[in-house]
């Protein structure tokens, strides 16, 4: 993912895109990092589910940063990109950026990640990478 922290990612869309709610803030009014760390969560499985041809499993957050905070009336959008992928398991990096109150039209990267997933089976044991 070739962006600078100040726009979203060209020619390509996000995994998700979400708008946290008063409910998902903290007692400063900041969004709850738990919160962001679900959100990326669901995107990274959503692109290893992809890759995999069936269900993941997380295993791992291998990194996680939080670079900038997130607010009420932010929208929040995830890209995921795959890094490597194993006999069974797929590293996955997403990065998260903020639209800041729409109306400004401003946008800043406000986390970044890298988890890995396990393709399972049926009996949810790994099962080998389907071959793209």
């Amino acid at each position: 993912m070739q962006a600078s922290t100040d726009q979203l990612p060209l020619n390509t869309q996000p995994v998700i895109r979400v708008l946290p709610m008063p409910h998902d803030t903290n007692a400063a009014g900041d969004i709850f990092g738990g919160w962001l760390m679900s959100q990326v969560d669901i995107a990274g499985s959503i692109v290893a589910y992809r890759r995999a041809g069936g269900r993941v499993v997380t295993v791992a957050v291998n990194e996680f940063q939080f670079i900038k905070p997130i607010f009420v009336g932010d929208l929040v959008s995830l890209y995921g990109e795959i890094r490597r992928i194993g006999t069974t398991s797929i590293l996955v990096e997403v990065i998260a950026y903020a639209e800041r109150a729409l109306y400004e039209q401003t946008c800043e990267q406000v986390a970044k990640a890298q988890l890995t997933y396990v393709a399972i089976d049926e009996g949810r044991r790994p099962r080998p990478v389907v071959s793209s």
